[in-house]
């Protein structure tokens, strides 16, 4: 018996605020919408849940940037906040509307 990632979930207090900034930010298109569930693409949905982001995520996103300029300024306008500076010249950590952490990385 095998088993596979089916996804990732990311719970949201304001699902529909989520949805813009995380299909904006990685140009995926909602794919599935429900009562308390937004799918993007094929492997990212949010779900509605009750309670607010109180610590720091164990899991987060490394996304790569093609454009690292062009990617934090359409991040920053879609309404994310950086946590510091550039690691390294590496990577820089942010914040999303509802301040999950992910980090932006130079390709």
């Amino acid at each position: 018996m095998g088993i596979r990632l089916g996804g990732i979930v990311i719970d949201a207090n304001d699902l529909d605020l989520l949805a813009r900034f995380w299909s904006g930010l990685l140009g995926l298109e909602i794919t599935r919408r429900e009562d308390g569930w937004i799918s993007l693409g094929p492997d990212l949905a949010l779900q509605s849940v009750p309670e607010p982001k109180t610590v720091k995520n164990r899991i987060h996103f490394d996304l790569i940037a093609d454009d690292f300029a062009v990617t934090i300024a359409r991040a920053t306008a879609l309404g994310a906040t950086p946590i510091g500076g550039l690691q390294e010249n590496l990577w820089q950590v942010w914040r999303d509307p509802e301040g999950n952490e992910f980090c932006i990385c130079v390709s």
